[in-house]
Parts: structure tokens; sequence; C-alpha cells
């Protein structure tokens, strides 16, 4: 199939409401020197331009263009993470909160990997030990064999097939269809109880434990609101460019650690399984060589945003909410708004379209 066919056939998968551990060259680079951080009580914000950084400023207005056209409320380029481009349309602004969707994800998987560093939980320990017995209709040895690796790499092997359970997390909604870890399938259901794993663990509600390990660290607003039997997380952009500078400083918060465990980190970001290579722990991930999308089986030949940097990570919600992150080039890039024409949890060819515009500046 080719990139076009993969691409028209995502347009198709029916939507979703959010959306051995294995390394690869998705490291990140050493922490630059020279990145700046803007405060962690104030919305002052060092600011640079296309021109200092001997950008293509004449196709900075298709760009804007074609955000708007496109239903965008919010968008942030950060490069050493100063502010090179900030505009709001459709309503948006510098004030607003809006949902994450299922970009809100990797907050969860970086929360996990910060319980796991304070030594409440291993990825390894069965998600029974913290859920409970009987948190499923699985036989409590099918239970035991599904561990919270499983939860953030989407191989738990929960039956996905009955679209209307997909979100569900009661336990008449879980039932078994594979071994863990022989199969990837994009189920909300299974990510969900991720957070409440992790209120298992360190014994308090994970919005608490989030709010003191890592939001508060680093000068993030925002809140997690249910929809129902997920939580998503709501802020605005300039709060998702906060996380997205932390990642991209490989969880640290100028010299404030915020995860300092680098191996999770790596991990994290690097693919985690080999049914999807394109996926990390809830992290999306370029530069393979094949992916598996969400609402779908099949796997696609060839990268996941054909038009973007092979390094790129990110996190994809729900009506084409992005955050980007490009450690070679010190990148993070937020696009906020409602569906730009694709409507998905995961990719869509509005990532590739936005590339290409993006490159247009940038290069």
């Amino acid at each position: 199939m080719n990139k076009t066919s993969a691409y028209l056939l995502l347009i198709s998968i029916c939507l979703l409401i959010s959306c051995s551990n294995t390394s690869d060259d998705q490291i990140n680079p050493p922490i630059d020197e020279g990145m700046y951080f803007p405060p962690i009580d104030s919305e002052i914000w060092d600011t640079t331009t296309l021109a200092d950084l001997n950008w293509n400023t004449n196709n900075l207005q298709d760009l804007l263009l074609f955000l708007e056209d496109n239903n965008t409320e919010s968008f942030i380029v950060l490069k050493d993470g100063k502010i090179v481009i900030e505009e709001y349309f459709n309503g948006g602004s510098s004030i607003s909160d809006h949902a994450w969707y299922s970009a809100g994800k990797t907050l969860s998987a970086f929360t996990v990997g910060i319980a796991q560093e304070e030594g409440l939980l291993s990825l390894n320990d069965p998600s029974s030990q913290y859920l409970g017995d009987a948190w499923s209709s699985l036989t409590l040895e099918q239970e035991q064999n599904i561990t919270i690796w499983n939860h953030i790499t989407m191989t738990t092997g929960l039956d996905y097939t009955n679209l209307l359970l997909q979100t569900c997390t009661l336990p008449g909604c879980l039932t078994y269809l594979n071994e863990p870890g022989t199969f990837w399938y994009y189920h909300n259901a299974a990510y969900t109880l991720t957070q409440v794993i992790v209120e298992g663990a360190v014994g308090s509600d994970f919005t608490t434990y989030f709010n003191s390990k890592l939001r508060n660290k680093i000068g993030m607003n925002g809140t997690w609101e249910n929809l129902g039997f997920n939580k998503i997380y709501h802020s605005t952009a300039r709060s998702m460019a906060r996380f997205g500078l932390l990642v991209l400083n490989n969880g640290s918060w100028n010299e404030l650690p915020i995860l300092s465990d680098s191996n999770y980190f790596n991990q994290m970001v690097s693919t985690s399984q080999n049914m999807n290579k394109a996926y990390g722990y809830l992290w999306w991930l370029n530069g393979k060589d094949s992916f598996r999308v969400p609402g779908s089986i099949q796997e696609f030949p060839g990268e996941l945003i054909p038009n973007a940097p092979n390094d790129l990570i990110a996190g994809l919600g729900l009506n084409d909410q992005k955050l980007y992150v490009v450690p070679s080039q010190n990148l993070v890039i937020i696009r906020m708004g409602d569906d730009a024409g694709d409507a998905l949890a995961g990719p869509s060819s509005f990532d590739n379209f936005l590339w290409e515009k993006i490159n247009a500046v940038i290069n």
C-alpha cells in the first residue's frame, strides 16, 4: 500500500475518545546548556524571531493561513525554549483552556516513570497488585499475567473488538482476547487504568500526585476532568509547551530533575515492542519503517509522518491536538483546536500536511 492510500484509510478509521522493553535510536541528545526555561511563577517568556534564526519569513503567512483554515485555535513554536511563533485563531487565546485528549497520555507515561523512580511501583508488577483482584472479567491467573508495562504499551491482550466498550473500565467490559504482549491495539480502557494503577501505588488520587510531582514544578496550569470513563487534561497551549520543553530536556526543568531515571525516559521515547515500532510508552515515534494507528489492526509501511523529522516524538489527541518534540532541532511545536479534517486520536494526514508548511518556514 502506498503512503497516499494509507492516509486515505486513516481518515476512515472510526473515532476513539482519546485515542520485553526495546531500546533503539530514539534516545535524546544531551541537554543543551543554552536552553531557555520560562519562570515557573510567571507568563513572561523570552522570544526570538524568524529573522534571528534565518528562517523563511516569506512562507510564514502561508503556514498561518493553513492553520486558521483548518480550525486551529492555538499554535506555538519553541526553538531552544524561546517562543518563535505564537498565534491564536478561531476564538482561541493565550488564556484559553483546551482538552489535550489522547495527547495527555504522555503526561500519564511521565508520571508512571516518576512513581517507578520513587520505588512505588515497577513496570514489571502485575497491574492487579494496584487495581486489586477481579478488576476485569479475566481469571485471576490471566490478570496476574498483565503488567503495568502492558498497559502503557497497548499490549494487555484485553478484547478490543467491541467498539462500544473500548473506553469502558468496568470489569464486565474487560475480557480476554490475546496473551499479554502478543498483540498491539490502541485500547483506551487499558490506558485509562494506568492512572488508577498510579493511585494504588502512591496512595493518593492521580491528580494530587501529578500536580505535586510534575505540573507545579514546571509552572503548568490545567486540570484533569472526567469524560465518561476517562480523565482528560485541559490547559493552555503554553502549558503544553512547558511539558514539551521538559521532555525535550530529557525530564529536567533547567537544573531541576523531574524524572531523572534516564533508563525509563529513553524507553518511554523509543520503540516499546515490535508490533508497532512507532509507539513507545504512550508516545508516538516518527522515523520507523512501519506503524499502526488507533482503530485498526493493520500495519502500514513507511514512516508515521513522512514530512516530519525522523527523531520527532509526539503526543497526539482527538481533533488534531498536537505536541511535537524534535530533539535534533531543539524544537517544540504545539497545535490545539478543533478537528482539522481527520478527527483521529492518533496520527492523521493533517500531520503530514502541517509539517510540509512548517518545513517551508524552518528550512
